[in-house]
């Protein structure tokens, strides 16, 4: 796991004038459920001092919706699915979304809203499926409108 970090830190430095950060995230594995519990902690926790994961970048649960994968800035932790092995470009484009909030939040870069710090994690994470002739509306069934509203400041 060491050496994927290290060659997509250094390619989305690379190609996304991120800063490079050499000290590496917690990887954590976690089921279904806890994820969900996760995000919904972290939801609570919005409306009140302290970290909070990504809410608007996830998807609700429910029906065939699911959390793909989070990042816990305070904690400095990208939780992946129990079943995540890395064998597909569409498994890493989950860790690549995620590096690049780590590596935003290890720089200290600001964001008008949580849309705004999306949208270059959406940016990397397509790129990354493109160079495997990949999209993400079809690996992730995220239509040009959902990443619309995802990506920008709505208020």
């Amino acid at each position: 796991m060491q050496t994927l970090l290290t060659v997509l830190v250094a390619w989305l430095s690379a190609n996304f004038a991120l800063p490079a950060d050499s000290v590496p995230p917690t990887i954590q594995m976690v089921s279904q459920a806890q994820m969900a519990d996760i995000r919904y902690a972290r939801l609570g926790m919005a409306r009140s001092p302290g970290p909070a994961a990504e809410p608007e970048r996830m998807a609700p649960l429910g029906n065939h919706h699911a959390v793909f994968a989070i990042y816990d800035n305070a904690s400095r932790t990208i939780y992946l699915p129990q079943n995540w092995s890395g064998k597909t470009p569409r498994e890493v484009s989950l860790l690549v979304h995620e590096l690049v909030h780590h590596l935003q939040n290890a720089a200290g870069l600001k964001y008008y809203c949580p849309g705004e710090r999306e949208k270059l994690a959406y940016q990397a994470q397509a790129r990354w499926l493109e160079m495997f002739g990949k999209n993400i509306a079809d690996e992730f069934e995220l239509d040009p409108m959902t990443l619309l509203l995802r990506t920008n400041c709505l208020h």
